[in-house]
């Protein structure tokens, strides 16, 4: 062989090899999570947009199963096999998984300055010293109500608790739809779409939370009692058989026409829009009288940690960065209507009736669902115990005073606020 070919075959060589080196340097990243229902938004928007400007990282998003994902999750972790990025769940699953040494602290990580305390709630320690998780989702609670049903009896849309009362007893009156599509079988709808979605303007969210879980405040106190004693006057709006009602026998009766109001959790948007042959609207919860600060439910969903155990950390936390930005959150709030951006840069909503819901963050204060952080660690559950009472109350089986005591006593034999 000349030497001008052996020449040629060295240079081929390292050409093929700095190719191979290229090639390699290719990093891939998984992401692990429960919602697969979002699996095309992944893969047709937020993945093209991050790998367009990270040449070099690819990103495969992985779900599994919701009811199987904390037990494969935890196996996989456990393994060592699972993915660089975690999908978090709100509160307690993810903060043990941090106490584990499964998700990473991400204090330091660009991108973090864009979250509020309550943002960051749900993925902090009990101290308030670590986050763990970037926060990606919440859902927002309200009242979506029928348009053309409102407008046909000329109702306004309510701001007071008495314009609240007023406009169902008109509805009521006049006889042509179920007031309030709510039922009480389920439990947790009468919880979640009643308590938690009300009680916020009467124990001044944030406030009172904190309070509670400094056992400056208990569940027996005026703040806590009196959204149930309006939630006991909600029995006579909900319509015949209420209390054998399931939650998509309440969607139901919304979307085909037959109700006028529904006490909602934002992530119905979706699928209302999809079924709803009439114009909807959405209003905040009432204040109590004109003039009050209003206050939202905005409960924090799903965010996304860095398993510290992964083989790419570098590249996973550029991917948590791309997270934490607008440009993140604009996609992710647009593709999934009802489930909103936590990023303080607001983001405009390309759905009217995600847009209102989103707006009330202007003027209301939000806050997260009272029974979620630390207060239902113990047995009895203060969750679900708030779904039964909920539903005792509204079925008139419980009054608010009782439900009150029950669910003190219930806290109090396992719960011992830190001093």
């Amino acid at each position: 062989m000349t030497r001008t070919a052996i020449k040629g075959l060295l240079l081929a060589t390292s050409i093929l090899g700095t190719a191979g080196f290229a090639q390699a340097a290719d990093v891939t990243l998984t992401v692990e999570s429960w919602r697969n229902d979002d699996l095309a938004i992944w893969q047709e928007k937020i993945i093209p947009a991050f790998e367009a400007k990270n040449p070099g990282i690819k990103v495969v998003f992985a779900p599994t199963a919701p009811t199987e994902y904390n037990a494969a999750l935890n196996a996989k972790l456990d393994a060592g096999s699972a993915g660089d990025l975690i999908t978090c769940r709100p509160f307690d699953a993810s903060l043990e998984l941090f106490k584990k040494g499964h998700l990473a602290s991400l204090n330091d990580l660009p991108g973090m300055e864009n979250f509020s305390p309550v943002a960051k709630s749900a993925w902090t320690t009990d101290d308030g010293a670590t986050t763990f998780c970037v926060p990606m989702a919440s859902v927002i609670h309200g009242f979506i109500y029928n348009k053309d049903a409102f407008d046909t009896l000329g109702i306004s849309v309510p701001t007071t608790e008495a314009e609240f009362f007023a406009a169902l007893d008109k509805i009521k009156a006049e006889g042509s739809y179920i007031p309030m599509a709510m039922g009480t079988k389920d439990l947790w709808e009468a919880a979640t779409m009643g308590y938690q979605n009300i009680g916020p303007t009467y124990w001044k969210g944030e406030e009172g939370r904190a309070a509670l879980i400094k056992g400056e405040q208990k569940l027996t106190d005026d703040a806590w009692v009196e959204p149930y004693r309006v939630l006991a006057k909600w029995k006579d709006y909900l319509g015949d058989g209420f209390e054998a009602q399931t939650y998509p026998d309440s969607q139901n009766l919304f979307t085909l026409g037959r109700a006028a109001i529904y006490p909602a959790g934002s992530w119905e948007i979706g699928l209302f829009n999809t079924q709803a042959q009439f114009k909807m609207g959405a209003f905040p919860p009432p204040v109590k009288n004109a003039g009050d600060t209003c206050y939202i439910s905005d409960h924090n969903d799903i965010g996304v940690g860095l398993n510290p155990k992964g083989a790419n950390p570098e590249a996973a936390k550029k991917f948590l960065s791309f997270v934490s930005s607008p440009e993140f959150a604009d996609i992710y709030a647009n593709s999934l209507p009802g489930f909103f951006s936590l990023n303080s840069t607001a983001v405009k909503m390309a759905d009217p009736l995600a847009q209102e819901f989103v707006s009330w963050r202007e003027k209301c204060k939000p806050t997260i669902r009272s029974t979620y952080q630390i207060l239902s660690r113990g047995t009895p559950n203060l969750e679900n115990e708030t779904w039964t009472e909920s539903a005792n109350v509204i079925n008139g089986t419980d009054t608010p005073e009782v439900a009150g005591e029950k669910l003190q006593k219930g806290l109090d034999s396992w719960y011992k606020p830190a001093k």
